[in-house]
């Protein structure tokens, strides 16, 4: 059978007269007619069964003559299925159409009948063809090779306003040539001269009259291809068409949901994460779109969960289609009033969104609000949608969206987009506020750490700046101090903790304390490092061991001690950026002290460097924040701050506001921390020192020429007291230490005194009992001295107090 035969076979009608079997019994039930199909599908020959009853071929006693099962009336005659007795002795069943053939003798019968299986096929076939034409949401036409509308289903029709089929098969009334659409005309007659063409997809306006679900206009999808009969002759052309509208608007809102994906959140700062929204939102999905917080999102506060029927909102970002944003009634940052029985109250009092499909004059809750009423009427606004800002179970505010350009009211599909974006947002605000208020805390922590003011000290002029970091990055551990020493000296610090937020600023805030109590204890600059080093490694065993607490990484620091009275300034620095010194008459100078391990390694010693100064000259402590903005090299950081350090006689605040400008961009990703300090000299006519022989002799001297040094000051005052404090501190080194001892009094906003010795041994304060003929001496001395304590020198140790006085100059 060859390919042509093979397509008739599978394409023609079973019961066709060509391909079923017709057999013809006259009115005595005698066989007239026997097809070769009827021999085929019985094996009965004509000649056996021609001439013969018909029951009595197609019946046995095993096999009797069935009538038509399942029967049904068609026109005239009857279908149905029936089964018979083949010539080898097998049944076969068989669908069978018969009708009458009417003679003057009565009625004979003629039928034709085909194989089950193809029958089947064959109704299966038509049911298919019956529903793509008129149940299937295609639409199909039939052209000529004219190009005239032959034949077009409902569907097609509705998609070209056509007339619409009234027939039972759906076709059209024949609709003229002029009816053919341009673009189903064009790919007609591109079939028909190329045999096939590529389907295209095509951007449908509407016409008139018709309902527009997209303000973009329909998506269609358009392809044709030949029809040519058994022969390959071309009869015309089926072009077909399917409204992809839907499709591409799902596959839209998605693309807008990935989008969102994307956009929304990019940054933890609260007031670019909503602009985000509103920028998903216009002009996809609205016309204008204005979002409000409430006052305690903005502010980073604790939220109740659940609706909020009462709050202050605050607009906090809108966007429109126009620039001039003629929709906004409330500017960025003030407050957003709403109607009480307005979409957004009940939108928050209820926790869900509201959708007013149709906005009018007549909108009834807009009678109390005629400013917004008169604005709506203004641009035309016809639909509005307000959805909650809600995540975690805690309401953060309303996002309103109106429309008037685009003529579409929000429908449902609209309704479920902006719910999955709003929630989205909504995460992201909440992430922003939560983060806002933990920064806030280490900020408030960090700020409460820090000394509150410098204290002005005769040794040196301070100023500084402390500059937090953006809050993505979150507040760091950077700290400074300023801690006035004894004999008039002053030390400078200034450190860094590794790490950022709460924690750090609660380390920071640890080891600032411990450096001031070392600071007390007048401990040299290296000396002071290895015990501060020795509490980082204890912090951070006490974090190892509990599973929630942080871990103390580290820390640098640099702590310097400045005496104005010798100008010498003593520096050590653990990991820390080496000072900056700017000369009166020389360039800038970054000393090379040594450097040192970062706090928190242990097992390596510190080493200090000691530097001579001359009066007026600045010293700049500062971060690695400062040198390291702007992910620059580190080279050129210290070229930078030398430049802003250049002119040491201009004013300190001048001078920091040139390091800020120059040396720090607008956003820096970590804290900075700088002190600047202006050197102090104290001239000798404020100091005197006098060598005290090991005598008790001596101590009257001591006395007496201390009285006549308070004298040339003008401090007679303060001359009995001294008198006291000088023959205790003098009686006590010559009784119990050994060697040279010194006697000095400085002359600052304080009057020192102090008595030095080559001993190592401290004395220290107790009560005496009322039989003791001695111990009085330093309790005597505590109860004068407005403060009092040891310093340990490389040669001994110096016994100090100090007195104050009244409105004393440096």
């Amino acid at each position: 059978m060859g390919l042509r035969d093979t397509a008739n076979a599978h394409r023609g009608d079973p019961f066709g007269i060509t391909s079923a079997a017709v057999v013809l019994v006259d009115v005595h039930g005698m066989i007239r007619y026997w097809s070769g199909r009827a021999q085929a599908l019985l094996g009965y020959p004509a000649d056996d069964v021609l001439g013969r009853p018909a029951l009595s071929v197609l019946a046995s006693e095993d096999a009797p003559a069935s009538t038509l099962s399942g029967a049904r009336r068609v026109g005239d005659g009857w279908e149905g299925l029936v089964t018979l007795r083949h010539r080898a002795g097998h049944r076969v069943q068989l669908a069978v159409r018969a009708c009458p053939l009417r003679a003057e003798q009565g009625s004979g019968w003629l039928a034709v009948a085909c194989d089950v299986t193809a029958s089947r096929q064959w109704d299966l076939d038509q049911a298919v063809v019956r529903g793509l034409l008129e149940e299937s949401p295609i639409g199909i036409g039939v052209l000529d090779t004219e190009l005239r509308f032959q034949w077009v289903n409902r569907v097609l029709a509705a998609m070209e306003g056509l007339p619409q089929p009234d027939g039972a098969d759906g076709a059209a009334a024949s609709p003229g040539p002029g009816q053919v659409p341009p673009s189903v005309d064009w790919q007609a007659r591109q079939v028909l001269m190329w045999g096939r063409v590529t389907p295209a997809l095509e951007h449908v306006t509407p016409p008139p009259g018709m309902p527009r679900r997209n303000s973009q206009g329909h998506l269609r999808l358009r392809s044709s291809f030949p029809l040519r009969d058994l022969e390959g002759k071309t009869l015309g052309v089926c072009h077909t068409a399917v409204e992809v509208t839907a499709q591409d608007r799902a596959r839209e809102r998605l693309a807008l949901v990935n989008e969102a994906a994307q956009r929304i959140g990019t940054t933890l700062d609260l007031d670019r994460t909503v602009q985000e929204l509103a920028e998903v939102l216009v002009p996809q999905l609205a016309d204008f779109v204005a979002i409000d917080l409430f006052h305690g999102v903005l502010a980073a506060k604790d939220l109740a969960p659940g609706p909020v029927p009462h709050g202050t909102l605050q607009r906090a970002a809108h966007l429109s289609i126009r620039k001039e944003l003629p929709e906004a009634i409330v500017a960025i940052g003030a407050p957003a009033q709403y109607p009480p029985h307005s979409p957004q109250q009940r939108c928050l009092t209820t926790g869900r969104p509201i959708r007013d499909p149709v906005l009018g004059p007549t909108t009834w809750w807009l009678t109390g609000d005629p400013q917004r009423l008169a604005k709506l009427i203004e641009l035309g606004v016809h639909t509005h949608l307000v959805v909650p800002l809600r995540a975690r179970g805690v309401t953060m505010g309303v996002v309103t969206l109106l429309r008037w350009e685009n003529p579409d009211p929000f429908d449902e599909d609209d309704l479920l987009l902006v719910e999955e974006l709003v929630a989205r947002a909504a995460v992201c605000v909440d992430n922003a506020r939560r983060f806002v208020r933990e920064h806030n805390a280490a900020l408030a922590l960090q700020t409460s750490l820090l000394p509150p003011d410098l204290p002005d000290h005769c040794a040196v002029e301070v100023a500084y700046r402390y500059l937090p970091t953006d809050a993505e990055a979150g507040v760091g551990g950077d700290w400074f101090d300023v801690i006035p020493l004894s004999g008039a000296r002053v030390a400078l610090v200034v450190g860094d903790v590794v790490g950022h937020g709460l924690h750090a600023a609660a380390s920071m805030g640890r080891l600032r304390a411990a450096v001031q109590t070392l600071a007390d204890l007048d401990l040299p600059p290296d000396e002071l490092l290895a015990h501060v080093d020795d509490l980082v490694l204890r912090l951070a065993d006490e974090a190892e061991a509990a599973p929630n607490s942080p871990l103390v990484i580290g820390a640098t620091c640099v702590y310097a001690v400045y005496d104005p009275i010798s100008r010498k300034l003593n520096v050590a620095r653990a990991g820390h950026p080496t000072p900056a010194i700017a000369h009166l008459s020389e360039p800038v100078e970054l000393p090379d002290i040594p450097a040192g391990p970062p706090l928190g390694l242990g097992g390596l010693p510190f080493e200090s460097a000691e530097i001579e100064l001359e009066e007026g000259s600045v010293v700049a402590l500062y971060t690695d924040g400062l040198i390291e903005a702007s992910d620059r090299d580190v080279d050129v950081g210290f070229e930078r701050l030398c430049f802003a350090l250049a002119h040491p006689d201009r004013p300190l605040e001048e001078i920091c506001d040139t390091m800020v400008r120059i040396l720090l961009p607008d956003h820096p990703r970590d804290d900075v921390a700088f002190l600047i300090a202006r050197t102090r000299a104290l001239t000798p006519d404020r100091v005197a020192s006098w060598e005290v022989p090991a005598d008790p002799q001596a101590v009257r001297e001591a006395r007496d020429k201390a009285t006549c040094q308070l004298a040339s000051w003008g401090l007679e005052d303060a001359a009995f007291t001294t008198e006291l404090i000088v023959s205790e501190l003098v009686t006590n080194a010559i009784t119990h230490a050994a060697g040279p001892i010194s006697l000095r009094l400085v002359h600052e906003r304080t009057l020192i005194t102090e008595v030095s010795d080559t001993s190592n041994t401290s004395p220290h304060l107790r009560r005496a009992r009322s039989t003791d003929e001695g111990g009085r001496g330093l309790f005597l001395v505590a109860q004068l001295a407005q403060r009092w304590g040891t310093r340990y020198t490389a040669t001994g140790k110096t016994i100090w107090a100090e007195q104050p006085l009244p409105g004393g100059p440096c």
